[in-house]
């Protein structure tokens, strides 16, 4: 079996939901080993999110808890127990990084912060993953997505103008925070190759909306004074067309970044009578100003083809490639010719859930290849095998971490 590129490196994940298990995952499906810490009293609170097979909600078969935790052993723990931090003080003796996604007044009021955690292990790597970051006047706020996103700015531009704003789907506040905390792990790790020394790796999940996805509003007021604004469906609102639109069997994004780009559809898709119109046939910028009279043009165009067929005319039967991909759906994401040929969706057995296919590796390398080895863990499955045959805890100790609520 060919090494993997993390093969060897230990991780601890004190985290929940999805910023910090995410960050973990990625390192383990490229080898690391990452124990989980729950705790005892109901685990992670991703397992009472879903999807759930059948719709029945289950701890233990949670889709989102089953994908953010695979190659994972699972223990429990209560550091605010005094026996509880014992234990994780001396996992953190054995371990290279530390991921967690806690408030920061919490981890430092349990004696967890990176000045003290440190001093147990000064080659750790602790990277905290947290709605408004370690430092500054609101890291004590409670934040969840939608704040996250309301503060990074992503919040000022969806939605309709005369309703309630809107945020991305699925949490990606949370998501892309975690996929960047481990990059930002990665870096950390280097840093350490040369120096010997670990530190403090900090993820303010606002800030990183706010560099990431608006960052270029910045450029847009500084140079051209154009303001932020909440356009509805068609999102742009300073070109035509660009958005989401209906067609024969679902939706087809459509984005005309550049005036050529409808120009050459429009040839494609054989120079429809009303394009024509001396109306249409200016610049984007003049167009966008008939968009209602367009969008209902465009939409009894698209209708007559399906998603595929409209995205393999604006790859293959136009001049020039275009950005318009089909909108899937699950069905549709699974069913994938793209996907199937690549492989990509692997098939991992739950003694709960059964047999179910996970989303693959986000690249794969050749060398050092992205697998999966284990399925989820369990609530507390590996007790026994960290607590006692790592830590060398007997049985009768477990037992009694049992009875005073530590595991």
């Amino acid at each position: 079996m060919a090494q993997q590129a993390l093969s060897g490196l230990k991780v601890l994940e004190y985290g929940q939901f999805i910023s910090a298990p995410l960050c973990a995952k990625m390192l383990a499906d490229l080898g690391a080993e990452v124990i989980k810490v729950e705790h005892p009293d109901g685990g992670d609170e991703a397992r009472r999110y879903g999807p759930f097979p059948g719709d029945i909600p289950h701890p233990e078969r949670s889709g989102l808890f089953l994908y953010l935790n695979t190659n994972k052993l699972g223990i429990t723990l209560n550091p605010k127990t005094e026996t509880g931090k014992k234990v994780f003080k001396e996992l953190i003796g054995e371990i290279d990084i530390l991921v967690e996604n806690n408030p920061p007044r919490v981890m430092e009021e349990l004696g967890l912060d990176y000045a003290s955690l440190s001093q147990v292990n000064e080659r750790l790597i602790m990277t905290s993953n947290t709605p408004f970051g370690q430092t500054g006047p609101y890291r004590d706020y409670k934040g969840y997505d939608l704040n996250i996103q309301a503060f990074g700015g992503i919040t000022s531009a969806i939605g309709s103008p005369d309703r309630e704003p809107l945020a991305f789907p699925l949490s990606q506040g949370h998501a892309q925070g975690g996929v960047n905390a481990a990059a930002a792990t990665m870096v950390a790790l280097f840093a350490r190759e040369k120096t010997g020394r670990g530190q403090h790796v900090d993820i303010s999940e606002s800030q990183l909306m706010s560099a990431l996805q608006r960052g270029h509003v910045a450029a847009y007021w500084r140079f051209q004074k154009l303001p932020s604004q909440r356009l509805g469906p068609r999102g742009s609102g300073r070109m035509w067309p660009y958005g989401v639109f209906p067609c024969k069997d679902g939706y087809v994004s459509i984005m005309t970044l550049e005036d050529y780009h409808w120009k050459s559809f429009v040839v494609a898709m054989g120079s429809p009578e009303w394009t024509q119109d001396p109306r249409f046939t200016q610049d984007q910028f003049v167009r966008v100003q008939y968009i209602d009279e367009l969008d209902a043009h465009l939409t009894d165009l698209l209708m007559d083809y399906t998603k595929k067929e409209i995205f393999e005319i604006a790859q293959f039967k136009s001049k020039d490639q275009m950005p318009f991909v089909p909108v899937y759906n699950a069905k549709d994401l699974v069913e994938s010719e793209q996907l199937k040929e690549r492989d990509w969706f692997v098939e991992i057995d739950h003694p709960e859930s059964g047999t179910l296919k996970y989303p693959g590796a986000p690249a794969k390398l050749s060398k050092t290849p992205w697998k999966i080895t284990r399925r989820a863990p369990l609530l507390g499955e590996h007790n026994e095998e960290v607590l006692c045959q790592r830590l060398r805890y007997s049985k009768e100790d477990m037992a009694e971490m049992r009875r005073a609520g530590v595991i």
